[in-house]
């Protein structure tokens, strides 16, 4: 089996990543049939130790930043995480190295005999994409003899692929209303979702969450005897500067003081690295050789592209994934602190189930001239259902059929002075960072 074989045989799934609107949470749903499948495989997902991270925002940039931490710690470390900008590839690394496309193949090859058997047997539902290629990853993860895997939640948490390993330590990052068809209308039932991850007797990083969520995840903390450390309270953490191309900040932890610096920008990162630093003092706590120091080099080098970043200046470009009311919230504030009284030029495209008056809505305080676009996902929201929302609030867009004819057209409005803003969806920042990559 070769690389586009292998892709090939995983698009066989159903993918409900291209679907929207379409709950994987069916009555009766249970990782029964993923349990299942690894027993199979002979438990590949209990072979290295596990931090396991859920929540609505942060929780890629958290994972990536404890990857990096434990890899410049001297620990072998893969990191999972979804979506991916570019490739397939991109969600499954070790020690910062993408799986390459042999390995992926030979990893597929391995799995697909006990896919397919699985398929044979009745008493089981069939596997999922998501569910097909978590299998792939902790096979490869198992051959590649690692000491940690962190992993990122595809999507909710209880019912989500991943959550059949047994982590040392959960995280679940801020909570808001997102994927409301499929996690539940209200923060409670979503908070309930994530915190299926939390096992007997692990340790829990909590950050700052509504109190709705909060409650009832530290009920559930309380109910599971997992101890947990709260971000914000028992780690807090203050901006000591910082330019278009980091962040510094000191974590006051439980253990230590931290000063270090970041290469991302957005003060929804500072809370991001308190976590991460909550995560890592718990594993130093535990034995593990993290000092201060590697806590320090891990953050300085961490990568997290198309979250709050600067692609050129003259005119400044700023690409951002935010997909949600709450992220599109916390982008509006970044982009008045960061980028006060400069004209925006906005390259606006989402996906058709999100909550598009709402995210709008939050966009208008910005005044911005606006370009709306689509992407080539299947689930790209429809221009005239985009072009109604900012012309129901005062606001009159273009409208282009792709990305790059957004850019291209903001490009050529734009004086240097000013900003272009191209967000709302990881999909259309992945076109931007094509664009702007020239491929």
């Amino acid at each position: 089996m070769n690389y586009n074989q292998a892709e090939k045989y995983l698009d066989s799934f159903v993918n409900y990543e291209q679907i929207p609107g379409i709950s994987y949470a069916q009555p009766g749903y249970s990782l029964r049939h993923v349990e299942e499948l690894l027993n199979r495989m002979g438990d590949p997902q209990l072979a290295a130790r596990t931090i396991h991270i859920a929540g609505t925002k942060g929780k890629g940039s958290v994972a990536a930043m404890i990857a990096q931490v434990l890899s410049d710690s001297g620990y072998k470390t893969g990191l999972y995480t979804s979506p991916h900008l570019h490739t397939l590839r991109e969600r499954i690394s070790v020690d910062g190295s993408l799986i390459s496309e042999a390995d992926f193949a030979a990893a597929m090859a391995e799995v697909k005999p006990f896919i397919e058997s699985m398929r044979q047997d009745a008493t089981f539902r069939q596997l999922t994409y998501f569910e097909a290629l978590t299998a792939l990853v902790f096979a490869y993860f198992k051959k590649k003899r690692l000491d940690f895997q962190v992993l990122e939640v595809g999507l909710g948490g209880r019912l989500d692929a991943t959550n059949v390993a047994r982590p040392v330590v959960c995280i679940i990052t801020p909570i808001s209303l997102d994927h409301t068809q499929i996690l539940g209308n209200s923060l409670e039932e979503i908070a309930l979702e994530k915190a299926g991850i939390i096992k007997s007797g692990c340790r829990v990083v909590l950050s700052p969450q509504p109190e709705e969520a909060a409650s009832v995840i530290t009920d559930i903390c309380r109910e599971k005897e997992a101890k947990v450390v709260q971000v914000g309270k028992e780690i807090t953490w203050h901006k000591i500067g910082g330019d278009l191309h980091h962040q510094s900040l000191v974590v006051e932890g439980r253990t230590s003081k931290y000063q270090v610096s970041i290469p991302l920008l957005g003060d929804y990162q500072l809370e991001n690295a308190a976590a991460a630093v909550a995560a890592l003092e718990i594993l130093a706590s535990a034995g593990f050789a993290i000092s201060a120091a590697n806590i320090a080099h891990g953050l300085a080098r961490v990568k997290w592209p198309g979250r709050f970043q600067i692609l050129q200046q003259h005119p400044t470009v700023l690409v951002d994934g935010a997909h949600n009311v709450a992220s599109m919230k916390g982008l509006v504030n970044n982009i008045k602190a960061y980028f006060a009284h400069k004209r925006i030029f906005l390259v606006f495209g989402t996906s058709c189930d999100k909550d598009i008056p709402g995210i709008v809505n939050e966009l208008v305080p910005l005044s911005p001239q606006v370009i709306v676009t689509r992407t080539a996902h299947s689930r790209a929201a429809p221009l005239s259902t985009l072009a109604a929302e900012f012309n129901k609030r005062g606001i009159e867009p273009e409208t282009t059929e792709t990305v790059a004819e957004a850019i291209s057209r903001a490009l050529s409005l734009a004086k240097k002075t000013e900003l272009i803003c191209v967000t709302g969806s990881l999909f259309v920042v992945a076109e931007a960072l094509d664009y702007f990559s020239g491929s």
